[in-house]
């Protein structure tokens, strides 16, 4: 028998939270949250006001940021005793509702317990964008990863050499072009933050990660035509491990689902110590975003590149309070 206890302050900002620390591009933090208290629903609204329009203009991006969102939501409903039930886009006459999430409670004969150590890796987990080791990932884990995108909704492909060396191929073809784009190039710097700055927003200065002095990984430039606030060039991993974050589909739906995925596979990653780094440039261009599908599949849509291995964490970026989001 389900128990329906109502959710005290302490719950709703253990569960908002957990949702904030999700990955968002360019750390826009693109969501926005409403509770109903009396029929313990959590809704999870788009911020319309943190859109990237040159980077992101058919929000394609801010979907997966949403979804990597509710995925850490129903982890922490899990983690405090509660059944998440998710509707995504459930009313079709309001395209701002991105989720809503039923808190539900839970007997014990139908409570499912989270994976050892995934609700705690919601806090360990930063993107790292410094260099790996080289060290290659077990297959185990890779598998575990695998199989928790397959569950999510998506899928996980990893590529042999000839793949990785083309999926990296776009990747710097894409992230030239964004160099000669100067609207992308303003649009980018605009969510650098200086040490010290009051802002809840952003990637600071100190969280951006070097170039490749072998220039292999074309990790994002932040800093566009500013060469003073880049690091120095340091080398990279020779044997870089990547996996392509794809879907079937390629509606609004599928984009939330992804982003569950995307969310997984990140911390099943860091629950087993490995880092990430997200590659996203080539699906910023339709046409690199297209070449990026594995070959001899039809109905492959990429939707993330995901840099993993060994090496040192990543650097924290500042959230909202997830309370200040709540409307």
């Amino acid at each position: 028998m389900r128990t329906h206890a109502v959710l005290d302050a302490a719950a709703v900002e253990s569960l908002l939270a957990a949702a904030v620390a999700a990955p968002s591009i360019h750390n826009t933090q693109p969501w926005r949250f409403r509770l109903d208290p009396d029929n313990q629903v959590l809704e999870v609204r788009s911020a319309p006001e943190r859109a990237l329009p040159r980077t992101d203009p058919t929000h394609r991006a801010q979907y997966l940021s949403v979804g990597a969102a509710v995925f850490n939501l129903r982890l922490a409903a899990l983690h405090l005793g509660r059944r998440p039930e998710v509707r995504l886009l459930p009313d079709p006459h309001d395209p701002g509702l991105l989720a809503a999430v039923h808190l539900t409670g839970l007997s014990a004969a139908d409570e499912q317990p989270v994976a050892p150590g995934l609700y705690e890796a919601i806090a360990r987990r930063h993107t790292s964008r410094m260099p790996f080791t080289g060290r290659p990932v077990p297959e185990p884990i890779v598998a575990e990863m695998t199989s928790n995108a397959h569950a999510a909704g998506a899928r996980l492909h990893i590529p042999d050499i000839v793949g990785t060396r083309r999926l990296l191929r776009l990747t710097a073809a894409a992230e030239a072009r964004n160099h000669a784009h100067p609207e992308r190039i303003a649009e980018s710097r605009a969510w650098i933050t200086a040490p010290g700055a009051d802002t809840s927003y952003g990637i600071p200065v100190t969280a951006l990660g070097p170039p490749d002095a072998g220039k292999r990984i074309a990790t994002r430039d932040f800093t566009g035509p500013v060469p003073a606030a880049r690091r120095p060039a340091r080398w990279f991993e020779r044997h870089v491990q990547l996996a392509l974050l794809w879907t079937s589909h390629d509606r609004r739906d599928d984009w939330l689902r992804a982003g569950q995925a995307l969310q997984y596979v990140l911390l099943t990653a860091t629950a087993n110590g490995v880092r990430t780094s997200l590659m996203h440039q080539a699906m910023e261009w339709p046409d690199l975003r297209a070449a990026t599908a594995f070959p001899r599949h039809k109905r492959c849509h990429p939707q993330m590149l995901i840099r993993f291995g060994y090496g040192p964490d990543g650097t924290g970026t500042p959230r909202l309070p997830g309370a200040a989001d709540l409307g």
